[in-house]
């Protein structure tokens, strides 16, 4: 097993990062599509319709990407800069924070959720010891998260917030058995 040169080193440490932050984006692109669809299943277009626009802009970030690393599709995942708990990436709402009678502001403030903590996610990996290329790389990515959590704040402002009992409907969908 040979060792690798520093600049060979660095070179690999940056695209074992890149490879992490395209699965960031790519999974935040699937998740609001299928939040997008569950919307769209209860009848609730205006929330499916945010959710689809949110992921379009994830999309638009991993296909970003993959343009800069001169990508066809993604590589395999490295390790080494993987996220805490090894479940879903920082930027990926989870399905229980769904909800069929939601409202845009509720859509909004799980997307600001995610886009905070992928901005953690990369100030984090900025603090370590990391090569430069890849440190300079994370504080880009935190500050396009910084960005795109003050673009949802300013949204939240356009849209009212819930009422009290937004979530209590008398007639609640049923499943069969």
């Amino acid at each position: 097993m040979s060792a690798r040169s520093p600049a060979a080193a660095q070179a690999y440490d940056y695209a074992e990062f890149m490879a992490r932050a395209y699965a960031i984006e790519l999974e935040a692109t699937e998740r609001y599509a299928q939040f997008a669809e569950q919307m769209e299943a209860h009848n609730n277009p205006e929330v499916a319709a945010l959710f689809r626009k949110l992921s379009g802009f994830e999309a638009l970030h991993a296909k970003r990407i993959l343009g800069e690393m001169g990508w066809v599709d993604m590589p395999a995942l490295p390790p080494p800069l993987a996220w805490e708990g090894g479940g879903e990436g920082p930027e990926t709402a989870p399905f229980e924070a769904l909800h069929y009678l939601m409202q845009p502001y509720h859509a909004l403030e799980l997307a600001l959720r995610c886009e905070l903590q992928a901005l953690e996610y990369f100030e984090g990996i900025a603090k370590r010891d990391v090569p430069a290329q890849v440190k300079a790389a994370a504080l880009d990515m935190a500050a396009e998260e910084r960005l795109h959590a003050a673009l949802i704040r300013d949204w939240m402002q356009r849209v009212p917030p819930p009422a009290e009992g937004w979530d209590e409907d008398p007639d609640p969908p049923r499943m069969n058995e």
